[in-house]
């Protein structure tokens, strides 16, 4: 799944991670002072809305920090070891991760356009005849000159990350191909080939999409959201802590995120032995397409019956996991309201800062949230990669997991 593309992925990714780590400690710790030195006028930066913004002093020198965190590890890696994919794997990566950063930036400067905006609508409303219809038809102009150039980059985005998945599909096709005449005996082989590469593609082009822009998110958000909680002074219960928003963005995503975890343990599990249920009732009426002694009735039965077991199972686990998951939704669409009503209604904040607050809450919050808003896509893309790692270990003659055995060992008693 990994090796097909990209070079040593184990140490790969484990190196990778460790530089972008300290390339991230950096930034936050020294990178004013070394773009500064460097020339980039970053002493006198202020708030761009519109798309100005991307040719800051700040925007330009991440974009250089950026390229070169990308080029040195590209570099290292390819003078380390040659590999077909490493371009796509290695380069195609980095342009994904800057494409979505750039997408969460359009975010960052639509949240800033929220605040002059509303606040010329509160304006507007007390009927003083300060703001004029041309001051908020100004704003939409604004607006439009951000959002509709943003269109343009999701459509790149998507396209890119599609070639980008198939290229990985594509590795991997040619990897178990190569070894066709090995494992073309193994049951279910044509399966693993075709179907389960076309899905851990499928869901990996969503889900890791998801998840690099999650991260992106709150690379951009929190310092904006930090930034916001001067206006919080304190929160209902709690009283004051340091950067209350952030605070509470991370206290509320991390008890949704644990929560599900634990009510959808089982359901990983239940949902790869799903599928070797489906596959041996499959595999049985296949045979007996080609002979009378295969797929006879009872046999049928049977194996319908294991079928039928454990999508009862996943129905009852499925309840209590959804129950869950639709109350922590809910309620999350109010929880930011909750500890900004004090502050509301002392009216230390307009419009248009309550506003910002609630969108870059939201940001922060739902980036914490991956697991939560992904977690029935996880758990198929888990199915998936336990069986592809039962065909490999296949493949190279290793000990087959532990959660094969207990399925084959199951299976031999029930019979």
């Amino acid at each position: 799944m990994f090796s097909s593309f990209f070079p040593s992925p184990r140490y790969f990714f484990v190196s990778s991670s460790a530089w972008i780590v300290t390339l991230i400690i950096v930034w936050y710790t020294l990178g004013e002072s070394i773009g500064t030195f460097l020339g980039f006028n970053l002493k006198e930066s202020q708030t761009v809305i519109g798309l100005g913004h991307f040719i800051t002093p700040e925007f330009l020198w991440f974009d250089a920090y950026f390229l070169f965190g990308a080029g040195s590890i590209y570099l290292f890696w390819n003078f380390k070891t040659k590999h077909t994919w490493s371009n796509w794997s290695i380069l195609g990566s980095a342009l994904l991760i800057y494409l979505s950063y750039t997408s969460v930036q359009v975010s960052v400067v639509i949240n800033a356009w929220y605040g002059p905006f509303y606040d010329d609508i509160q304006n507007a409303l007390t009927g003083s005849g300060e703001v004029t219809t041309l001051d908020l038809y100004s704003h939409l102009g604004t607006f439009s000159l951000i959002a509709f150039p943003y269109i343009a980059l999701i459509i790149a985005n998507r396209f890119f990350t599609s070639h980008y998945i198939f290229r990985w599909r594509t590795a991997m096709n040619d990897y178990y191909v190569e070894r066709w005449a090995k494992i073309r005996k193994i049951e279910g082989a044509s399966q693993r080939i075709q179907e389960d590469t076309m899905r851990f593609a499928g869901i990996m082009e969503g889900l890791g999409i998801a998840f690099v822009d999650s991260v992106m998110t709150l690379v951009a958000f929190l310092p904006v959201l930090a930034a916001l909680s001067i206006h919080v002074e304190q929160l209902p219960l709690i009283g004051q802590v340091p950067y209350p928003l952030v605070t509470i963005a991370i206290f509320w995503s991390t008890f949704g995120t644990l929560l599900l975890l634990v009510a959808g343990i089982k359901l990983p599990g239940l949902e790869f032995k799903n599928q070797r249920v489906e596959a041996a009732f499959r595999k049985e009426l296949v045979l007996g397409e080609d002979s009378s002694e295969r797929a006879r009735p009872e046999t049928l039965t049977e194996l319908f019956s294991n079928v039928r077991k454990n999508y009862f199972r996943i129905f009852i686990h499925y309840t209590y996991f959804n129950l869950f998951r639709y109350m922590y939704v809910q309620a999350d669409n109010v929880i930011a309201y909750v500890f900004l009503i004090p502050t509301i209604v002392s009216g230390r904040i307009t419009l248009g800062i309550m506003n910002q607050i609630l969108r870059a809450f939201g940001q922060v919050a739902s980036s914490f949230q991956f697991l939560v808003s992904s977690w029935t896509t996880i758990i198929e893309l888990i199915s998936i990669y336990k069986r592809l790692q039962a065909f490999e270990a296949a493949i190279a003659d290793l000990p087959m997991p532990t959660v094969d055995r207990e399925f084959i060992e199951a299976g031999q008693t029930e019979r």
